[in-house]
Formats: C-alpha cells, sequence, structure tokens
C-alpha cells in the first residue's frame, strides 16, 4: 500500500503491558524490521476482535497503521499461539524466558529473520516436539547466542590445540574451551564431559533444522544445561526475570 500509513506484518509478541484502561503496548519481533512497539487499543476490552493475537508468544498477522512514531494496531490475525506452552507451567515459563533473552539481543528497526525464525522453532520444540526441558533450553540459548555474534569455540583446546580436551571445560567468561590440566585461563570456567561436549558441538556446529534432534543422560545433559546458562548470562552480563521465575517452579 504505496503511499499510505498502513503496513502488513507477521510478528511475534515477545511482551506485552498494560497500559490505560483497556491498552496494551505490545512489543513484537518481527522478520523484516526486528523489534516493532505498537499500541494495541481496546486489547483488554472484552470482544476486542484482536484480542487473541495480542498476548504474549501469540504469532499473528498485523495490519499496523503509523501516526508519528508509534504504530498503531488495526488488524490481527492469530498464525500460531503454541497451545502446548499454554498448558503447561513450566513450557509457558520457558517460553517467556526464550522471548525475554531474544528480545535482549534484537534491536529495534534492524532485520531479524533468522532469530524470529529460532525463536519459533524453540516455542515449537517447547509446545510439542516433547524433549527435555533442559535440552531445549540449553539448545535455544546457545544457538541464539551464535546467532546474536557470541558463539563459543569449541574445535579444540584454546590452549594446547589439543582437538578432544581432557576433562573439558567451557570457559563462559572468554567463551572457549580447555583442557582441565591447562588452567582457567583468568576465566570462569565448568566442566563438561565427552556426551555434553559432543552435544555441545552439535548446537553450535550442526545443522540447525535438527537443533534438538540429540539425547543426553541425565548428568551430561544438567553439565550442558548449566554451562549454557552461565555462558549467557557470562556474555550478555545481566539476569534475567523470567528466568528466575522458571526456576522458582
Amino acid at each position: 500500500m504505496a503511499g499510505t500509513p498502513y503496513s502488513v506484518l507477521r510478528g511475534l509478541v515477545l511482551r506485552e503491558t498494560e497500559t490505560k484502561e483497556s491498552d496494551k503496548i505490545l512489543t513484537l519481533l518481527t522478520a523484516e524490521r526486528g523489534k516493532v512497539s505498537v499500541i494495541a487499543r481496546g486489547a483488554r476490552r472484552k470482544g476486542c476482535k484482536f484480542a487473541a493475537c495480542a498476548q504474549s508468544l501469540a504469532y499473528s498477522e498485523w495490519t499496523l497503521y503509523q501516526r508519528g512514531q508509534w504504530a498503531y494496531a488495526s488488524e490481527g490475525t492469530t498464525i500460531e499461539l503454541f497451545q502446548g506452552l499454554r498448558r503447561d507451567l513450566e513450557a509457558m515459563a520457558l517460553g517467556f524466558y526464550f522471548a525475554e533473552l531474544t528480545e535482549a539481543v534484537t534491536v529495534e528497526e534492524v532485520p531479524a529473520e533468522e532469530l524470529l525464525r529460532h525463536l519459533l522453532n524453540g516455542l515449537y520444540a517447547l509446545s510439542a516436539l516433547q524433549r527435555p526441558p533442559l535440552l531445549v533450553k540449553a539448545a535455544f540459548e546457545l544457538k541464539l547466542l551464535c546467532l546474536a555474534g557470541y558463539e563459543p569455540l569449541a574445535e579444540g583446546c584454546a590452549v594446547c590445540g589439543a582437538p578432544e580436551p581432557r576433562e573439558p571445560r567451557l570457559d563462559v567468561t572468554q567463551g572457549v574451551l580447555r583442557c582441565a590440566a591447562c588452567g582457567a585461563g583468568g576465566g570462569r570456567t565448568l566442566p563438561l564431559c565427552r556426551d555434553s561436549l559432543a552435544a555441545l558441538r552439535h548446537i553450535l556446529y550442526g545443522d540447525s533444522k535438527r537443533l534438538y534432534a540429540f539425547s543426553l543422560g541425565q548428568e551430561p545433559l544438567e553439565r550442558l544445561s548449566t554451562a549454557a546458562e552461565l555462558f549467557t548470562a557470562a556474555q550478555l552480563e545481566r539476569g534475567f526475570r523470567t528466568l528466575d521465575f522458571y526456576k522458582s517452579l
């Protein structure tokens, strides 16, 4: 619609904020424009035609009206609501964490096609794939950090060069692998094992379409999960309210 203030975008609601008596401000993640703030007037009013679209983790097609610096919702049609999440509190809490984490690495008005695809796939994995939540969480965190430019180096020991580090450790501060005997190198290191290292490499270097297609025993999975979580916190230099909520369950 050239020459008009209207645009049509597909976006996932990262966050909703109540405002005034019945409105919401939505933070959408879109492929074309990255983060977009949208005023959804009447979204909290009973009978609102786009109420289903205006909830966190809803993926919808929006018709937006631009007025000055603000975009206003004109119409909305749901594409995917991830109903499996909404029936499971743990999965829902992880979904909120995925959204908050993605918002932290996304910029307004900068295309984010890969980040949106990764988030949609992560929410689908939580909703429908019946994979262990810790496995999905670790894979999502590590791959998101790669897409955001924080990819760790896991091809071998950063000190001695061994392709298969002995008693491998991940330096979550510097984002490199080390053998246990090669020292901490000034950063915080976390122990891995053969299986958790193989899973880490699958996440970093494998086919993204098969990101969640691996299995781990409980102990290697816990090692991988701890390393992924602390690597994420160290690289982004912040905590996440939604993660605290998930861990409180």
